[in-house]
């Protein structure tokens, strides 16, 4: 499956782990991080050439997930994929950025700016996971983040799993929206049906809430410029549990409520989308916004 989806970008070797690394553009630093399961192709099919006029844009492959290395067997908590995504940017030369993340990767970019915020010179998250939920993910995570589930049912999913049935959980990941035309070839669905991958989104996104429950506890850190693009039908990461009580506990954040768009805003209202980067340089003083 790699043949068929090779690393576009960079690989980079960080104290032996590889990370993979997309740039494209020139300007003030753009740094674009993925959700769960997906990879750098989600950005490339078109946010970045929307982008790249105007910034230097670096999206990375989170660990464990495209063409980056997993840390560990366990799920790599937010913090710690911050802290190898911050050794590769030093490797790369990146200033001081705007972190955009996308659902999961808007819980890594705002660990990111908790841990090195001058890094962060401003967050952007777009139907980011911001704060601890009620309840559990169901059983399917329960399951696959088990040694059970790791030992069996994952490479039963892996090997048998159609096209069709990608196809279709890529369709409830974007309802009501559509999915773009070309969208599910663009994003290589089998890089992320490898048996690793699968193990490591599932081990991530279980572990994920005390993860989350810690860093709210530490929000009042947060000065940096922060916008947030959120659909009012995303039943993913729903809105009324994440991103308006985060608006609410951090006093730099600027909210936009995307009327009846799901899980996808990037895709859904790229306008918007760039939009929202565009002023969070400008507010973040970086230069070349307009």
């Amino acid at each position: 499956m790699s043949d068929r989806f090779p690393p576009t970008g960079r690989v980079l070797d960080i104290d032996g782990t590889r990370v993979h690394a997309h740039q494209e553009g020139d300007g003030p630093d753009v740094i674009l991080l993925h959700g769960a399961g997906g990879n750098t192709r989600d950005f490339t099919f078109d946010l970045m050439a929307r982008l790249s006029d105007r910034f230097r844009v670096t999206a990375f492959d989170r660990p464990g997930l495209g063409h980056t290395d997993p840390l560990h067997p366990h799920g790599e908590s937010p913090f710690e994929q911050a802290e190898i995504l911050e050794a590769a940017a030093v490797r790369l030369g990146l200033k001081p950025a705007v972190l955009v993340g996308h659902s999961f990767g808007g819980t890594v970019a705002l660990a990111w700016g908790l841990n090195y915020p001058a890094r962060a010179a401003a967050i952007v998250s777009l139907a980011g996971a911001a704060m601890p939920w009620p309840g559990g993910l169901g059983p399917w995570y329960a399951v696959a983040s088990s040694d059970f589930g790791s030992a069996f049912v994952i490479p039963f999913i892996s090997a048998f799993a159609p096209r069709m049935l990608a196809d279709r959980a890529i369709e409830r990941i974007f309802d009501p929206d559509p999915v773009p035309e070309g969208y599910g070839d663009h994003i290589g669905i089998e890089l992320s049906l490898r048996p690793d991958t699968l193990r490591a989104n599932t081990r991530q996104v279980n572990g994920l809430k005390p993860h989350i429950r810690a860093m709210a506890a530490r929000y009042g850190e947060l000065s940096m410029p922060i916008e947030i693009l959120h659909g009012t039908a995303d039943e993913i990461v729903p809105i009324e549990i994440h991103s308006r009580p985060f608006a609410a506990l951090v006093p730099s954040t600027n909210l936009i409520e995307l009327h009846d768009v799901g899980h996808m805003p990037h895709h859904a209202r790229p306008d918007a989308t760039v939009a929202a980067i565009g002023r969070a340089a400008q507010r973040a003083g970086l230069q070349n916004t307009t």
